[in-house]
């Protein structure tokens, strides 16, 4: 019984600082799922439970009669901890199973989990009704077989509790690929098994066995969960198990101090057993002093354990690297700068990741200080070139050493990457502009071919059927269809004229490109002002005075007459339409906004497009044809839909204001 005394001293010794080390790993590294909250509540049951074996084995140990309060004491945390560990088992393993997408809720599988965790922890307030009573000062606590306090219904929900577990980790022994995991997962089952099958001997079956065997078994009960939680440890450690093991400094530091806690409590042992033959003292100097010899080869084994770990953390920064290089070669920087993230925060298995570009500024990687708490910076940096910040944040407290040496490497390979990235970019929009040009030129030589073979028919045609309509001769019914006629010339004479228009490139640089904007655009409105009085619309034209860009005059009446004709047809009978043409921020701002159904987000990428509209006998030219204008007048447009409760469109033009005090009239003369 001396020796059984003794492999229970050691066995809760173990328990309880192994559930400690678990806690504290867990609050180290923080992260934020359920598993690890409710894994940690397992691990307090656990100490709980072995903390207070622990105290009342040794209240055995060196008291003849323990004392009271001190038994209660023990009694109340053994209690505590074994009363919540049947619902914090079943709980951890339908978390893990929810991560895995493994549980057996075809609809609703979340509304059903709570549901049955709502009637597991409910079991939980029965069981604590059960056992308050019994927490009596003096009374005789069964600290052997702690679970037979409860009854048998507690017994069941135990068993049922590792059975059902067991059964949850041979299911993910079948659905994990990995050899390593499935190998845990068979080992965690079966030992849950063996739980189950002692628990239903010794508290559901309610065999009395004699002292020595039911000590027995007790211990071996009260034992197993140690090697499942150790070899926890060495599959978090060895092969990444849960996403824990990328924190091999935190692992490293509390397997030491444990280990130490560990060997100081067997010093404090040893020394009690050999008190009669050495005093304590002396046995402690001997066995603190024997550590001396193998601090030269634990230091050789860590020093290769960490070697091996920083090098793996390189090797895999080297291969994300060539997947950033090859990447780098689509030559889309905002994509690649997406890119960069999405890897780091895979790679590493971070929260979060993302690469902020300060220098050129890109407004889609900029983030506000609330989004940036809690996340640690890495600089990227290349003098001249690039000024970036990488921002990871870890799902833990805290960046390993290695993790942290690891990221330093990629931010000195990022820049020349992000180099190469930018000019692939500029070459390809440079390609693309130079394609544009020459269909641009193609198309206008078809456009002039279209229109000098055309426009002359038709102007005959036109000609001809205006003499005809002045002739008296002529009956008015067949007047009627040559109005027709004459109106269907018109109109296709006019898309020659819009053709010909977008394809014919604006005049550009030099002195003779200045206009006056409000000049312009108070002539464009006087023309287009009687059209919107015969439609009924509401026309308000607001300029102001003296606002010379570096344009040419047709440009600037082809961006004003489109855009107005464009407004005036989307805003229809009874509308509104209001151009605007100011001085702002160095630019000429001209705005036309009307008040039609707006324009949907799914249209705003494509109304720009060339031939591409939606009216039924639009030629699709008309913003095209701004657009053009504004690229050559090295303006930018914006467009805004809806404006106002829903409808309306807004189109802003930004032109470059011309430098000096020259007037376009300087320039006539």
């Amino acid at each position: 019984m001396g020796a059984l005394l003794y492999i229970r001293l050691i066995g809760f010794t173990a328990g309880t600082l192994l559930m400690l080390f678990w806690m504290v790993v867990i609050l180290g590294y923080r992260r934020q799922r359920n598993f690890e909250r409710v894994f940690f509540f397992l691990c307090l049951s656990l100490f709980l439970f072995y903390g207070g074996s622990l105290l009342a084995l040794n209240a055995q140990i060196y008291y003849l009669q323990p004392p009271p309060l001190l038994t209660t004491f023990a009694w109340t945390i053994l209690s505590a901890g074994l009363c919540f560990t049947p619902a914090l088992l079943l709980h951890l393993h339908l978390e893990y199973a929810s991560m895995r997408g493994l549980l057996p809720w075809k609809s609703k599988p979340d509304q059903s989990k709570r549901l049955t965790l709502t009637f597991v922890y409910a079991l939980v307030v029965v069981f604590a009704i059960w056992a308050y009573p019994k927490l009596v000062p003096g009374q005789d606590f069964d600290f052997l077989l702690p679970a037979r306090t409860f009854g048998p219904l507690f017994g069941m929900c135990l068993a049922i509790s590792l059975g059902g577990s067991a059964g949850w980790q041979f299911r993910f022994a079948q659905t994990t690929a990995q050899q390593k995991e499935k190998l845990f997962h068979y080992f965690a089952g079966s030992g849950l098994t063996v739980c189950t099958l002692l628990v239903l001997t010794l508290h559901v079956l309610n065999w009395r066995p004699s002292p020595q065997i039911a000590a027995s078994l007790t211990t071996t009960l009260d034992s197993l969960p140690i090697p499942l939680f150790a070899a926890l440890i060495y599959a978090v450690q060895k092969y990444n198990f849960l996403q824990i093991g990328r924190q091999t400094n935190l692992m490293y530091a509390i397997s030491v101090t444990f280990l130490a806690l560990l060997y100081l409590g067997l010093v404090r042992r040893v020394s009690g057993l050999l008190e009669p033959v050495l005093p304590p003292e002396a046995t402690a100097s001997i066995l603190l002093f024997v550590l001396v010899i193998f601090v030269e080869p634990i230091q050789r084994i860590l020093g290769k354990r960490l070697h091996e770990t920083a090098q793996h953390q390189m090797d895999d920064v080297r291969r994300l690297i060539v997947k950033i290089r090859e990447k780098a070669r689509d030559g889309d920087l905002r994509g690649f700068i997406q890119f960069i993230g999405d890897g780091v925060k895979q790679q590493f298995e971070f929260a979060e990741a993302w690469l902020e570009v300060l220098e050129p500024i890109l407004k889609e990687t900029i983030r506000d200080n609330s989004q940036k708490a809690g996340a640690e910076g890495f600089p990227v940096y290349q003098p001249g070139l690039l000024n970036a910040m990488l921002f990871v944040r870890p799902h833990g407290a805290m960046l390993s050493g290695e993790i942290t040496a690891a990221l330093e490497l990629l931010c000195e390979q990022l820049p020349a990457s992000i180099d190469l990235c930018r000019l692939i970019e500029e070459k390809l929009r440079l390609e693309r502009e130079l394609a544009e040009r020459e269909r641009m030129a193609v198309l206008g030589q078809m456009a002039a071919s279209i229109s000098h073979n055309l426009k002359n028919p038709l102007g005959s045609i036109k000609t001809i059927l205006q003499v005809q309509m002045e002739s008296a001769e002529m009956p008015e019914s067949l007047k009627a269809e040559t109005r027709m006629v004459l109106g269907e010339v018109s109109r296709l004479s006019n898309k020659l004229g819009q053709l010909l228009q977008f394809s014919r490139p604006a005049v550009l640089g030099g002195v003779a490109a200045l206009c006056d904007v409000g000049e312009i655009v108070n002539e464009v409105s006087s023309v287009m002002k009687h059209e919107a009085e015969r439609k009924g619309i509401e026309f308000g034209v607001t300029v102001q005075e003296a606002l010379g860009v570096t344009a040419s005059r047709e440009a600037v009446s082809d961006i004003v007459s489109n855009l107005l004709v464009n407004g005036l047809e989307a805003s229809g009978y009874g509308g509104e339409v209001r151009v605007k043409a100011e001085a702002l921020n160095g630019s000429a701002v001209i705005s036309v906004q009307d008040g039609g159904k707006g324009i949907s987000v799914e249209l705003r990428e494509k109304v720009m497009q060339p031939f591409f509209t939606t009216k039924t006998q639009g030629t699709g030219l008309g913003l095209a044809i701004v657009a053009r204008r504004v690229s050559e007048a090295g303006g930018r447009m914006e467009l805004e839909s809806p404006v106002a409760n829903g409808r309306g469109t807004k189109f802003s033009v930004w032109l470059p204001l011309k430098k000096g005090e020259v007037t376009e009239q300087e320039v006539r003369k």
